[in-house]
């Protein structure tokens, strides 16, 4: 029989892993009620050509990277790479968008046939934020001074955003003939996904990882030069505003994006923290996305946060609390078990931030304690028969030099909340 492993570049999140998580996602949520962002939750399977409409037919994600298959009634289904799709299916179907400002946001896995390596794997974890029905700069500025403030609450460091337009439909039009030319002239130079590019969107050439093509696309022509009224405008205004709130900022002319359909607005938050995978957050405007399905006309803007590049950049061993015991109950006799678990039930009636775990399985009170030790309990509790018939229990303190004691039942509570302080 093969050997029993995880799926490749999927992986379990084990429990001391857990706690992480938690206090992850704890100040995730903590800063998007802050802002007034309401949670949905969204499918992890949706029809293969939802996300070929709206991510483009051209990107690394539709053309390579999809896990997609039929069902039993050969319809072609996809495991979800990403959630802005999906957020926009679900507002169109229940009718989130009409004459409606929405702002939401939504957390769990996606998929991606990738090659695994740190910080991307087939399966990850990704937070999603929209906002619907605003189209001016100032719901820009303000996700990305909510960007802003969720570093500052991790204490995240040496993180950096660099910002671009990619302008109007049309403005992009004009751009693209211009990118055409030039690459087209330099045509000897591309690589076999540029050449490709070129014919179908040249603009994605700009987002190529080919060291090898680093200088050719350092030097093809900005498209800031080549941006409309309306679109040079919003985004002076959004430069305006962030230099208003002190955020810092570089602005990247080739930076477009890996979705097709983004337009104006584009950042990225970068870091040198992570290697080869810099990038931990990305988002920008996609107004025609609602539109292009099919419903009307609604500004739309966005950005992703890779859960599991912002666990690498955050200093997990001073601020997370272990999801260890308080309390560990030690139990010796069938009668003093039967009694043991009802007064540990009282514990967590009266106490409810108390953890206290009890001694199943029964074992000698010498094992019992090699447990309780291990458990990282601050307080072990001994209700042995003596006890029983006492209506008392033995407290030895297993973290401090404090003598072991003798209470009550009833000053059980009592007790607890003083010595642990809860």
């Amino acid at each position: 029989m093969a050997k029993l492993q995880a799926v490749r570049g999927m992986h379990d999140i084990l429990m001391h892993e857990t706690p992480n998580w938690e206090f992850l996602e704890k100040s995730i949520r903590f800063t998007l009620n802050q802002y007034c962002y309401k949670e949905i939750r969204l499918p992890i399977l949706e029809k293969t050509e939802l996300f070929k409409h709206a991510i483009g037919d051209n990107t690394d994600i539709v053309s390579k990277e999809m896990y997609s298959f039929e069902d039993k009634n050969k319809s072609s289904l996809t495991l979800r790479p990403e959630g802005t799709a999906s957020c926009v299916r679900a507002g169109i179907e229940h009718g989130l968008f009409y004459n409606q400002i929405q702002r939401l946001w939504y957390m769990g896995p996606m998929f991606r046939y990738e090659k695994p390596q740190k910080g991307r794997q087939r399966q990850f974890h990704q937070l999603g934020v929209e906002a619907f029905g605003l189209s001016g700069p100032d719901i820009d500025a303000e996700q990305i001074m909510m960007c802003d403030r969720m570093w500052k609450q991790l204490k995240i460091k040496n993180i950096n955003l660099q910002i671009n337009s990619l302008g109007t439909p049309e403005s992009r039009l004009n751009y693209r003939n211009i990118l055409v030319d030039y690459f087209s002239s330099n045509r000897n130079d591309l690589d076999e996904d540029s050449l490709i590019r070129l014919e179908k969107n040249p603009l994605r050439i700009l987002d190529s990882k080919n060291p090898d093509m680093k200088s050719l696309i350092k030097n093809a022509p900005n498209i800031s030069e080549y941006l409309d009224i309306e679109s040079a405008d919003h985004f002076a205004e959004l430069r305006e505003l962030l230099d208003h709130a002190n955020i810092k900022y570089n602005t990247d002319s080739k930076l477009v994006r890996g979705l097709d359909y983004y337009g104006k607005t584009v950042y990225e938050w970068t870091t040198r923290e992570l290697g080869a995978q810099d990038t931990v957050c990305a988002g920008g405007r996609y107004d025609d996305l609602i539109k292009n399905h099919g419903s009307s006309p609604t500004p739309a803007i966005g950005f992703a946060i890779g859960i599991e590049r912002l666990l690498e950049l955050v200093d997990l061993e001073n601020v997370v609390a272990k999801n260890t015991p308080h309390v560990y109950l030690l139990i010796a006799g069938d009668e003093a078990r039967k009694f043991g678990l009802l007064l540990a039930e009282e514990v967590r009636n009266q106490l409810p931030n108390v953890k206290i775990l009890t001694n199943c399985g029964g074992g000698s009170l010498k094992n019992q304690f090699k447990k309780a030790d291990k458990s990282g309990a601050e307080i072990a509790l001994i209700l042995g028969e003596n006890e029983l018939e006492r209506k008392q229990l033995t407290v030895k303190y297993l973290r401090d030099e404090k003598p072991q004691v003798t209470i009550k039942y009833s000053e059980i509570s009592n007790f607890l909340s003083k010595a642990l302080s809860i």
